[in-house]
């Protein structure tokens, strides 16, 4: 029998474009076919060609103000289609709405996809000074709490796909001041947030802004995902973070991996 092929060999290079085109409305409410084609490096005439194909489906509309194009409503129904079928949502939806009010800040459920934290849902606690939610975006891992915190709690094979294929022996990027940039440095403090089951980012992501993150497990004992609790340093310091916080935020992650049925040995 002959091997089967990878199934990079069946990728439709049209489709890819198609997809990529969309992921870019990521970062812009908005965006003009002149830009789109820069972006993705594609001749003009095949972004308006995709643009008139995905608007045709309803996945993009044209503004009748400025011609720019914009995500349509049948993106919205997919997400809503997504949320809807996704149990781990379903499971965490109730214990990121009690966690929000009982810290009063901005609650994210984060998985890890291609070595980024994909925020894939929140609970946003309106204070005069707000965390907004981040759903649908991607951070870097090295530097956010819920990056370290899924890193620290995957496989040591995981951990080791990511060295070979992100850090490659190069410093990692840094974002503020704050940011781990060295590989040694930062492969002891996952360890270390390994052993000790939760993760700060005290503005190594964003200047001003600090988070703790604490994982989710399921039946399996693999770490699905994780739970973040993220505010303005001003009002989380790192103090606040560990006496307050933190507890309040692995005990939340501990109840949403047993509902989703995990028992610790």
């Amino acid at each position: 029998m002959s091997p089967k092929k990878p199934k990079s060999d069946y990728v439709i290079q049209t489709v890819t474009h198609a997809l990529r085109l969309l992921e870019e409305f990521r970062t812009a409410d908005e965006l003009g076919v002149t830009e789109l084609s820069r972006r993705l490096n594609l001749h003009k005439n095949n972004v308006f060609r995709l643009l008139a194909t995905l608007e045709q489906r309803g996945y993009i509309e044209q503004s009748s103000a400025n011609d720019r194009y914009r995500l349509g409503a049948k993106c919205l129904e997919l997400g809503e289609t997504f949320s809807r079928s996704h149990s781990l949502l379903d499971q965490a939806r109730p214990i990121l709405r009690s966690l929000a009010e009982e810290v009063g800040e901005t609650v994210h459920l984060a998985q890890m996809t291609s070595f980024e934290v994909v925020h894939v849902d929140a609970q946003v606690y309106h204070q005069p000074i707000l965390t907004p939610s981040r759903v649908g975006q991607r951070l870097p891992v090295h530097c956010t709490a819920l990056g370290k915190v899924l890193l620290g709690s995957a496989t040591e094979r995981c951990r080791q796909a990511y060295d070979q294929m992100v850090v490659a022996g190069r410093e990692l990027p840094p974002r503020t001041r704050a940011t781990i940039v060295d590989p040694t440095k930062f492969f002891e403090h996952v360890r270390t947030v390994a052993g000790q089951g939760y993760a700060l980012d005290v503005e190594e992501c964003e200047e001003g802004l600090s988070c703790v993150a604490g994982p989710v497990y399921d039946r399996t004992g693999l770490a699905v995902a994780a739970l973040s609790v993220s505010g303005p340093s001003f009002r989380l310091g790192a103090d606040e973070l560990l006496r307050n916080i933190v507890p309040k935020v692995t005990a939340s992650a501990d109840r949403l991996s047993r509902d989703l049925g995990y028992a610790p040995g």
